[in-house]
């Protein structure tokens, strides 16, 4: 499946969505002027991608699908299809696939860590909490 990447602007997020690196990774703000101009193209990327996973998954209890969130401020028009992302992926944990979701955020950030949990419990999913401190680590 090819590869879907889109660089991050100040206003959108970096979307790296590799699989052949197992690289899923959506980084930086999402507070876009036209969110479904910019998250119709992802969705539908990953709806490809769900149903190639579930006719033949290269994952594994040993070899997670890892998917890294590490936003550092999304509106609520983002956090829709951010649902949406996690909904498809949910699906995959469901069907049997392995599933990660890593949450970064800013350590001292505690409403970003709560929205988190909130899209967490909405969908279902149990996510990985990794706190960042301002050096980044």
């Amino acid at each position: 499946m090819k590869s879907f990447i889109r660089k991050g602007t100040d206003l959108t997020p970096e979307i790296i969505l590799v699989p052949e690196e197992h690289k899923f990774n959506i980084s930086g703000k999402s507070a876009p002027e036209d969110v479904r101009g910019l998250y119709y193209p992802v969705l539908e990327w990953m709806e490809e991608f769900v149903a190639g996973v579930r006719k033949s998954s290269p994952y594994t209890d040993a070899n997670h699908l890892v998917f890294r969130l590490d936003l550092e401020y999304f509106n609520s028009s983002s956090a829709k299809f951010l649902f949406d992302i996690l909904v498809l992926l949910r699906e995959l944990n469901s069907s049997g696939v392995p599933v990660d979701v890593e949450w970064h955020y800013d350590a001292e950030d505690t409403d970003l860590r709560e929205a988190g949990e909130d899209l967490a419990l909405l969908c279902e999913l149990p996510f990985k909490y990794c706190p960042k401190t301002r050096s980044g680590k």
